[in-house]
């Protein structure tokens, strides 16, 4: 094998059973370019994934304050800040019956859930305490409004589930107990024999042909 320098790109030659030198074609090279450019896009997302770790991290456990703008559905709603800026915000460890939206239909109790949190904040100032930063860019956050934790009250009245693939330290306990409880008094969602549970929900209609755009999980 032998490497020519002879232009500004280096060109690999391979010595053939017969006469001559095999060289790749403009299609090899452009397959070539396309596969460095992956790399770089590769490199690119990594180096992103790291930024959004690090900055999740520096977020956690740091406490704002802010003006409920808009509640999105039981468990995702708008902040705006003394900063002025705008914050949206899951709330953490719960996961609430999905709303119907234009991308896909929602469940049962996900309108009473949306409503319901609505009464709870809306236009109220709470402060939340960040736990992280999720793949959708929004703040994950313990929403409390006069000392009451706002987020396992939208449990233990039946109007989300705990999310217990995310619930670390005292919050799962107590969001957890909070949940049996509900289940216990047959509150809210609970009041059906065997409610599905949103995570399900979503991976049913996005099995169905639903697209997966609009699910923020």
């Amino acid at each position: 094998m032998k490497l020519f320098l002879h232009n500004p790109t280096p060109t690999l030659t391979l010595p053939l059973k017969g006469r001559g030198f095999w060289s790749p074609s403009s299609t090899f090279k452009g397959e070539v370019r396309r596969g460095m450019g992956l790399c770089r896009v590769g490199i690119s997302v990594a180096i992103f994934v790291q930024i959004v770790i690090w900055v999740g991290t520096a977020w956690a456990g740091r406490t704002v304050e802010g003006i409920v703008k808009a509640v999105y559905d039981g468990d995702t709603i708008l902040l705006t800040t003394r900063s002025e800026s705008r914050l949206k915000v899951r709330l953490y460890g719960i996961d609430s019956p999905e709303t119907k939206k234009p991308e896909h239909p929602g469940q049962k109790f996900g309108a009473i859930a949306k409503r319901t949190l609505m009464y709870k904040i809306m236009g109220r100032r709470v402060s939340a305490e960040l736990i992280d930063i999720d793949q959708h860019q929004r703040a994950v956050a313990v929403i409390r409004y006069e000392g009451r934790d706002i987020n396992r009250e939208m449990v233990a009245e039946g109007l989300a589930w705990a999310y217990r693939h995310y619930l670390q330290g005292s919050y799962a306990s107590d969001y957890i107990d909070s949940e049996n409880r509900a289940r216990s008094g047959r509150r809210g969602l609970w009041r059906e024999s065997n409610p599905q549970p949103p995570w399900e929900f979503r991976k049913v209609q996005t099995k169905n042909g639903r697209h997966e755009k609009g699910w923020l999980w």
